[in-house]
């Protein structure tokens, strides 16, 4: 076994690595560049190496500045991640070159199955259904349009070296199929080095289900279940599941065993992933082959207890596999959400900054012991696990330069509904300030009755969420346990609140039992408090009663609170008379105010938002690629006015309405601030 292994990443993925070793006994070597210099993984390694400075193709992509490192630590071994160089053939070919063992695949595999277009002509050979396209490659946006035109729309443009939804775009049109040709164009070669594009039929409501496979370099292979992945946003996994709630036994097996038949016909070894798409009557097509450790396989290892990551060292180093195709069971239900530093309110769009508060729920394993892949008994009923992969921490920065996810916040439990109330309590319980982030959006998925039924596709975003996420509206029995609770909270501050040391004499505040809770205008209910030492009884002017206990004191950012015996985690900010509330992705303002009080708040006038109707913010930070208009030109719905550049996506901003442009304050290569005018309109 190695010594010393070398991560060639950065983030969660390098501290999840480092994890692993660690438990094995094995030392490790992080690698980081400027941006980088404070990063988790930097200090939870035994050694840290600088390589240069902060975008990847100056540091993590850059296979000499690697090899250096490699050098300058005496690794025995580098385990890639994912992304970066975790599927490059050339970056393997100069460890085998230099005498270091590669944690992934052989160097042949990688170029069999890490190139979309190579594997996809393997898969045809071997017999593998994989989903019409064009397989050789594109010069130019011309020859694209002309392709999607005999393939016929809607097409799918993808960066061959691509993963992780970068350089890939649907086009349902001619123009689309040129804009998006050329976007897929420039994403690739700035985040792979590589912009070498293939054009494939769209097939339209699909699920994305894939297998994982793990190889060893004595000829066996086995597959341990499927990972649902259908919900996805730009081609970017949100939430994951393992197992999927749509596969039978049957169609799981075929599946799986067409996996491992295409992973040996490559002489693949180590950890892989079989990328499906299934249709509506179980039909699956061939989509890819990922060469390298998933994004989220933590919910294959939270239903199968194998650890793959030590898995893919084990194998790497010569090792057999210790667990056969019998062994492996699946218990349980786990599912996975990313929690991304992008703004669901602007339309998803990157956020920068400092994290300010970095809080996430507390880990918890579950079940009985694992070994060799099976669980020692029946997992307890109700017995739930939370796991949360992470590479950041509270007062730490999130940069421009690379992928804006934040964690990988897992839950485990017997069965999906419980896996799924387990997980909204998570992410309720998750802090996160500083940055925009997708929280809101992951509880308002968790709640959806298409993801709840399981009957979802890889369109669920954007047939649920057309115009983009404005929030959630609770219903109103939500509402009324978050009246109470709140109620309740606001008469303990109340009370902490005369207990003030230096009180002028004879002026004692006393604390009333009436209160009018308020949702803004259109909600407002006369409640009537009524506290013990254990908690407190909310009254509801219609009769209504509720029950709250709970844990919090005034300064708590959370509250951890139980209203009638049920369970309510929301995050509380203060304001002016009341709280700021967060709570299954909906973000509220209560006040809570006396009888007199609340009458006179009704007849202040409300303040009304600026108008900026007439001007094109930029909707996040970022750099300007280019200007598509110019002064006095009139502009139609729709059309492209500039395109932004942030965390390594090309974003295309459009016009709302028609109208004429006045004024111009940005050009190419000005870098902007969320909401810095771009373009101004008469």
């Amino acid at each position: 076994m190695f010594n010393k292994i070398l991560i060639a990443n950065r983030g969660e993925i390098a501290c999840r690595v480092i994890k692993t070793a660690r438990k094995m006994g094995i030392g490790t070597v992080a690698i980081f560049s400027d941006a980088d210099k404070n990063a988790l993984h930097v200090s939870m390694a035994d050694e840290a190496i600088h390589i240069g400075p902060p975008p990847a193709n100056q540091s993590y992509i850059v296979i000499d500045k690697v090899m250096d490192a490699i050098r300058q630590s005496g690794a025995q071994a580098v385990h890639p991640g994912y992304g970066f160089l975790s599927e490059n053939a050339k970056f393997a070919e100069a460890l085998e070159a230099e005498g270091v063992v590669f944690v992934g695949p052989p160097k042949g595999a990688i170029e069999a199955m890490g190139d979309k277009i190579t594997s996809k002509k393997i898969a045809q050979d071997a017999n593998v259904s994989t989903v019409p396209g064009y397989m050789g490659l594109i010069e130019d946006a011309e020859e694209a349009v002309k392709i999607s035109n005999e393939i016929g729309y809607p097409v799918m443009i993808k960066a061959s070296a691509g993963g992780g939804g970068k350089g890939m775009r649907i086009a349902w049109n001619d123009d689309e199929a040129r804009e998006g040709f050329q976007s897929s164009k420039n994403e690739a070669a700035s985040s792979f080095g590589d912009d070498r594009i293939f054009i494939e039929k769209f097939v339209t409501q699909p699920r994305h289900i894939e297998i994982q496979v793990l190889c060893d370099s004595h000829g066996n292979g086995i597959y341990l279940g499927e990972r649902e992945c259908s919900i996805q946003r730009r081609n970017q996994k949100v939430v994951e599941e393992a197992p999927s709630p749509f596969l039978d036994e049957a169609t799981r097996k075929a599946m799986g065993e067409q996996a491992v038949a295409l992973a040996k016909a490559v002489g693949y070894s180590s950890a892989g992933t079989v990328e499906f798409i299934v249709d509506g009557e179980k039909n699956f097509y061939f989509l890819e082959m990922n060469t390298r450790l998933q994004v989220e396989h933590p919910v294959t290892e939270l239903i199968t207890g194998v650890d793959l990551v030590e898995q893919m060292i084990r194998v790497a180093a010569g090792e057999k596999l210790s667990i056969t195709q019998d062994d492996v069971t699946l218990t349980g239900w786990a599912i996975e959400n990313r929690l991304y530093a992008e703004d669901p309110y602007r339309g998803f769009l990157p956020s920068i900054g400092r994290l300010t508060r970095y809080r996430p729920p507390q880990e918890t394993a579950a079940g009985p012991m694992l070994a060799n892949g099976k669980w020692q008994g029946d997992a307890p009923e109700g017995d739930v696990a939370v796991r949360n992969d992470t590479g950041v921490y509270e007062g730490g920065e999130i940069s421009m330069y690379y992928d804006p996810m934040i964690a990988k916040l897992c839950t485990w439990a017997p069965t999906r509904d419980q896996a799924i109330e387990a997980m909204r309590v998570a992410l309720d319980s998750f802090e996160v300030e500083g940055i925009g982030h997708n929280l809101p959006f992951l509880s308002a998925v968790m709640d959806h009755p298409k993801f709840i039924s399981g009957d979802m596709t890889t369109a669920f975003i954007a047939e649920e969420y057309p115009d983009g996420f404005e929030g959630v509206e609770l219903a109103e029995a939500d509402l009324r346990r978050i009246a109470a609770s709140c109620a309740a909270m606001h008469r303990v501050a109340e009370i902490r609140r005369t207990r003030v040391s230096g009180r002028m004499d004879n002026h004692e505040r006393k604390v009333g039992t009436d209160w009018v809770v308020s949702f803004g205008r259109e909600i407002q209910w006369p409640v009537k408090v009524d506290a013990d030492q254990d908690g407190a009884t909310i009254r509801f002017d219609d009769g209504q009663e509720m029950r709250v206990t709970g844990d919090w004191t005034p300064g708590d950012q959370l509250a951890v609170m139980t209203v009638d015996d049920a369970p309510l985690v929301m995050k509380v900010g203060k304001i002016s008379g009341g709280f700021r509330i967060r709570n299954r992705g909906a973000d509220r303002k209560v006040q809570i105010r006396t009888p007199r009080q609340a009458e006179l708040a009704r007849l202040m006038p409300e303040k009304l938002p600026p108008d900026t109707s007439k001007m094109l913010l930029c909707p996040m930070p970022g750099l300007v690629v280019k200007i598509d208009v110019e002064v006095g030109q009139e502009v139609q719905e729709g059309q492209a006015l500039c395109t932004i550049e942030a965390m390594k996506m090309e974003n295309i901003l459009r016009a709302e309405r028609k109208g004429t442009v006045a004024k111009i304050n940005a050009g190419p290569g000005d870098s902007l601030a969320v909401d810095e005018v771009i373009i101004e309109f008469e």
